[in-house]
């Protein structure tokens, strides 16, 4: 019997696509894979970020931001990175590693409106959401 795959999702915070994969993962591969995330500055969930989950059924709202450092490496056979801009976390273990650039949808930027940043996170969801549809097979045999 093979093991099932044990996948980790890493950004900076943990607030925002990284939860989004996990959540959007857990969903998609069900029992076929353990799924986590974490970051190594982990701050907290981003409230955009639950609400476009929310569209798609998806409620994670109790999740909080965790750190990479809180991870044992030997738990986990893929870690895939999510850092478009930002320098990504290191992850030390021998696992498999894939990296999908995604922009990251937060911003501090006080001119961008509500419906904005809505779209923002929509579109990074989305993107995740395409990437793990067109991984399954590989990730989530």
């Amino acid at each position: 019997m093979t093991r099932t795959p044990h996948i980790l999702f890493l950004c900076v915070a943990n607030s925002a696509r990284s939860q989004m994969a996990e959540g959007l993962a857990r969903s998609l591969y069900g029992a076929k894979a353990v799924v986590a995330s974490a970051g190594s500055k982990p701050s907290r969930v981003n409230p955009y970020a639950i609400e476009v989950m929310k569209e798609l059924g998806i409620d994670f709202g109790s999740h909080r931001s965790k750190s990479v450092e809180d991870v044992d490496a030997k738990d986990v056979d893929v870690v895939i990175t999510l850092c478009a801009e930002e320098v990504c976390p290191v992850f030390l273990g021998n696992v498999r590693r894939l990296h999908w650039p995604i922009p990251d949808p937060a911003s501090d930027d006080p001119s961008l409106g509500r419906e904005e940043l809505l779209l923002r996170f929509r579109t990074a969801r989305d993107t995740i959401r395409e990437k793990l549809e067109a991984a399954r097979g590989e990730l989530a045999p």
